[in-house]
Parts: structure tokens; C-alpha cells; sequence
């Protein structure tokens, strides 16, 4: 009988469970659960602790896309000696901590928050774990495929397809289709920097910037705004506060709020310009 994918011992899943938790505090102005969240993810995932470490291993796999099959498979391979030196012991030890302190302070329903890629990191856990010559072989073609982007997320083989669609269903109620593409990258970006000084966060946010900037820009010629001055006026003090958060060296909450709204006014006038 083959060994059920425990997802509270993947600790990627548990790292995106509690990205989408915090996502979800952010969206009601719920801070205190906020707070709980960062916390919990600044405590277990520090530079040297072996959690941070097992992350990294997964983060290897599955943030990797659109790369040829020779680096595909010298990625994997990388990951899984990584992954051996880690020390089992002691990385189990803090998983039941971690699961604890999620318990306790947050809830345990913070493990069937619906995680898109849990498929993904279902396989990359039982590859890592398997004994299986074959098995690992089947699995790390899945994973390669992955990595460069031939087959899309769904056509991967569910480990558990019961689990993942309770986890969809969760998902989709909390979130609907209330939140843009733009405003959901943000967000994730937003939740990786929680645990250490991300670099690619810095480099999407000047990206993300300036493209609203020159949204802003080009929506002032948009007739419904251009007609009106006070519209006018307006766009252009958003657009400036956007212009003095690029100076801004960290990603708040403040700016993470001033962003997102800007996002949705970015793509209403541009929505609204385009159906005219």
C-alpha cells in the first residue's frame, strides 16, 4: 500500500498555506491574524533553520519554469542532495513545532487552505521520499516537465484528487474572482518577503511600479478622465504617490495597500476606456 502524502510534513505546502492565510487576513483588515501569521513564519523559517532549508529544496523545483531539460535535471538532482543532508531527525522535530504553533495561535483549518500548486509539491515530496528506483524516475519526469513548462499544472496526476478539491472549494469561496492577476502576484510577493530579504520581490515591485506609473500616465488622455480636471488632478496624486514609493526601500503594508488599489484603478479606466 503506497504511503498517503502527508501535506502538514511538506513543508512547502505549509509555507504556501500560510502565505494564503495571511493573504486572507490582509484581504478582510483582519492585522492581529496577520501579525499571528508573520510571526509564525519569521520564527520557523529563519536563515539557519532546517525548515528554511527543506523550503528551499521545494523552491528549487517548482518556482524553476521555462528551462531546458539538461538544467531541469541538474536542478533536481542538486535538490535531492540537499535534501539528504538534511538531518530527518531534526527537520521532523521542527515540522511538529511549526504544526503546533499553527494549531494554537492560527487554527488547524489553516492546513485546508487551497494551495494552486499542491499537486506539484505532492510530487516533489514523494519523490524526495520514495525508495523506489522507478518510482523516482517516473516522478522526477513529472517534475522536469514542470521546469520546462511542457505540461500545465492540471494535467499532472492528482495525489489526492478528494483533498485537492476540498481545498479548491475553500478557495474559491473565500476568494471568488474578486482579486486581479496583478493584485494576487503582488500578494504572493508580499508573503515570501515575510521570511527573509527577497531580492526578486525588489526587482518585481520596481517592475510593478513602473508599469502603474505609465498606466497612470497614458489613462490621463483617456476622454472620460481627460474631460474632467478634477479626474485629472486625482490620477496624477496617485501617480506621484506612486512615484514616492519607488524611493521606498520595503514592502508595508501601507504600500502593499496603496498598490493593490492602485492596480484596481489602473485596470478600471483602462477596462472602461477599452469598452467605449
Amino acid at each position: 500500500m503506497k504511503n498517503r502524502h502527508n501535506k502538514k510534513r511538506n513543508t512547502a505546502f505549509v509555507f504556501e498555506a500560510l502565505a494564503r492565510e495571511a493573504t486572507i487576513a490582509i484581504i478582510k483588515g483582519d492585522t492581529d491574524r496577520k501579525e499571528k501569521v508573520v510571526s509564525i513564519v519569521r520564527k520557523h523559517f529563519t536563515n539557519n533553520s532546517l525548515l528554511k532549508k527543506d523550503l528551499e529544496c521545494y523552491r528549487s523545483l517548482y518556482e524553476n519554469q521555462n528551462l531546458n531539460e539538461g538544467t531541469s535535471q541538474k536542478i533536481i538532482e542538486a535538490a535531492k542532495v540537499s535534501k539528504h543532508l538534511i538531518d530527518p531527525t531534526g527537520l521532523f522535530k521542527q515540522q511538529t513545532e511549526i504544526i503546533n504553533d499553527i494549531n494554537k495561535d492560527l487554527s488547524p483549518a489553516t492546513f485546508n487552505n487551497f494551495v494552486p500548486n499542491y499537486r506539484s509539491l505532492a510530487t516533489i515530496a514523494k519523490m524526495f521520499n520514495t525508495d523506489s528506483p522507478k518510482e523516482s524516475v517516473i516522478l522526477e519526469t513529472k517534475i522536469a516537465q514542470g521546469m520546462t513548462n511542457r505540461v500545465e499544472e492540471k494535467e499532472m496526476e492528482p495525489i489526492d484528487s478528494i483533498t485537492y478539491a476540498t481545498f479548491a472549494k475553500k478557495f474559491n469561496e473565500t476568494y471568488g474572482d474578486s482579486l486581479l492577476q496583478e493584485q494576487k502576484e503582488l500578494l504572493n510577493h508580499y508573503i515570501s518577503n515575510f521570511s527573509h530579504d527577497d531580492l526578486e520581490t525588489k526587482i518585481y515591485l520596481n517592475r510593478e511600479l513602473s508599469r502603474l506609473k505609465q498606466s497612470l500616465s497614458e489613462a490621463t488622455s483617456v476622454e472620460e478622465v481627460s474631460q474632467d480636471s478634477e479626474m485629472v488632478r486625482k490620477t496624477n496624486a496617485v501617480r506621484e504617490r506612486i512615484e514616492a514609493l519607488s524611493k521606498e526601500t520595503n514592502l508595508n503594508e501601507s504600500t502593499l495597500m496603496t498598490i493593490l488599489k492602485t492596480q484596481e484603478l489602473v485596470k478600471e479606466i483602462h477596462t472602461d476606456a477599452s469598452n467605449d
